[in-house]
């Protein structure tokens, strides 16, 4: 959140466990409502559909979705929000949740500063692994 807050961006960050359960929610100063729904609806499509297809970032999900006649049913599952804007957390390989961000001008700014935010605590957490920064 301190790095979108840093660029002027007010976010809501939502951390989920690998059930999609709300485990911290922080609303940003001046965030706006919607962004409380925007950041968990990516962090539980990053969790529930990441393990699945195989991806870390959820612009992954959503490029590799655009190309796949199933984009349309997807986008119909309670909670699924296919945009850009969270990572997953993974210890050992393994999806333990995912953070979301909504409220940056872009889900791709949204998911850079939860990618930053997760690298930052990966660092305490030992064996957590945070996506490769792009």
């Amino acid at each position: 959140m301190h790095v979108c807050a840093r660029q002027g961006w007010p976010v809501t960050v939502t951390v989920v466990d690998a059930e999609g359960v709300v485990r911290v929610q922080l609303k940003g100063d001046h965030s706006t409502i919607h962004t409380r729904d925007s950041s968990f609806r990516k962090a539980y499509t990053q969790v529930t559909l990441g393990p699945v297809f195989g991806f870390d970032r959820l612009s992954d999900g959503v490029a590799a979705l655009r190309v796949s006649p199933a984009a349309g049913a997807f986008a119909t599952l309670p909670d699924i929000l296919l945009l850009a804007g969270a990572v997953a957390v993974k210890v050992d390989g393994e999806a333990i949740g995912a953070v979301g961000v909504g409220g940056a001008p872009g889900g791709d700014k949204d998911e850079a500063c939860a990618a930053a935010g997760l690298a930052r605590i990966s660092v305490r957490l030992g064996s957590l692994t945070a996506p490769p920064a792009r």
